[in-house]
């Protein structure tokens, strides 16, 4: 069963009121979803996913509910989608970044090291680019590139020097021995290698930071005054992607600090309201809680 990491904190720092029009921008298996339904009787869902067997899934779990619509797209699409539906503001959005565990639990998806399956990896199963092309068709100086800076992996170059020399690599666990070959003996008893090498690929293949920082973006316009955006990620380089845009637009520019009265225009439009990371009882329950972290946003006027 999925465990929704953060999930009553997030919830509680958005602050729902019972008519709040909220979007969800990953179904998921509707945690979340189904968390905020009951929060907003009189109030509406919009909620995003690029899956369609997530989808369905999650239909099944938000039966009980009718003021909700789920919309297969990725959140990319977040502005435009809404706008074909007639909304230009809304007053609640919530990410749950990051593979939810059904998909890293079902081996056909190719997401996990631990199971045997073909090379796939893709979170829209509609897209042509998968983990097969990129392990398969990108050059040494590519991967390389791209497990340094999406997995910030420092045996990259190595690891992508064994992969050019083991081509063809059909599946998951082929893939997993080759990053084990090519890092050293006392390397892989820290974490398993193939960790870092994984979050990378599925990273390239759904282009996954482009995407949120692009969709971030679009959320903070939509967001009415009082409103508030909530973000959970898995990783450090969502966090930091996060963590920038929300510092960017709650700051005043350091070149009006020192005015007597700071012109309403130049006064920052939102505020930041929680950076929570999980304790305790979630962190024992749920080994995935490890890097989750929460940041909450308020738009002030």
């Amino acid at each position: 069963m999925h465990i929704s990491v953060l999930l009553k904190e997030s919830i509680d720092s958005l602050n729902l009121k019972d008519n709040s029009v909220v979007v969800d921008c990953t179904l998921g298996y509707a945690g979340h979803s189904s968390a905020i339904l009951e929060k907003i009787p009189n109030g509406y869902l919009y909620a995003f996913d690029q899956d369609k067997e997530a989808i369905a899934s999650a239909s099944k779990r938000l039966e009980k509910f009718n003021n909700y619509q789920i919309i297969n797209s990725n959140f990319v699409n977040l502005k435009d989608e809404l706008k074909k539906l007639g909304v230009n503001k809304v007053d609640r959005i919530i990410y749950d970044l990051g593979v939810s565990s059904p998909q890293l639990d079902e081996k056909e998806r190719g997401f996990s090291f631990h199971q045997d399956s073909r090379l796939d990896m893709r979170m829209n199963q509609d897209q042509e680019l998968d983990a097969y092309y990129v392990v398969n068709s990108y050059d040494e100086k590519k991967l390389a590139d791209i497990f340094y800076r999406y997995g910030e992996e420092k045996y990259a170059s190595s690891i992508a020097k064994g992969i050019i020399r083991n081509r063809p690599i059909t599946t998951t666990l082929e893939l997993a021995e080759v990053i084990k070959e090519n890092v050293p003996f006392s390397y892989r008893n820290e974490k398993h290698p193939a960790r870092k090498v994984f979050q990378a690929i599925r990273i390239e293949v759904n282009d996954e930071l482009n995407v949120f920082e692009k969709s971030l973006y679009q959320a903070l316009d939509l967001i009415s005054i009082g409103g508030r955006i909530a973000v959970i990620t898995f990783h450090s380089l969502e966090d930091r992607i996060c963590k920038r845009i929300f510092n960017e637009v709650s700051k005043i520019d350091d070149n009006l600090k020192n005015l007597p009265i700071i012109p309403l225009e130049y006064q920052p439009k939102f505020k930041i309201v929680e950076n929570i990371s999980p304790k305790g009882e979630e962190l024992e329950n749920n080994k995935r809680a490890r890097s989750a972290k929460l940041r909450v946003i308020e738009r002030i006027r």
